[in-house]
């Protein structure tokens, strides 16, 4: 099953799909185990204290985020 990624309207990426085909990892390269997960949230907002996953602080700073696809000319 294909993993599906979706910029929320002004709050998180969600992820959906069979996750346990992605290798999320930290900075310092630990994995974050996803097994059995079919869905997460991550932070896009950059305030979460459970990053890279939402904790929904993306709504108490008033996120607003660019959310049409950008093209690029050239």
């Amino acid at each position: 099953m294909m993993i599906e990624v979706v910029a929320t309207k002004n709050g998180p990426y969600l992820l959906t799909g069979d996750l346990s085909n992605l290798e999320l990892r930290d900075g310092d390269g630990n994995l974050y185990e996803l097994a059995g997960k079919r869905r997460i949230f991550l932070c896009r907002c950059g305030a979460s204290t459970t990053k890279p996953f939402c904790d929904g602080q993306h709504s108490k700073i008033g996120f607003k985020a660019a959310e049409a696809t950008v093209t690029q000319e050239g």
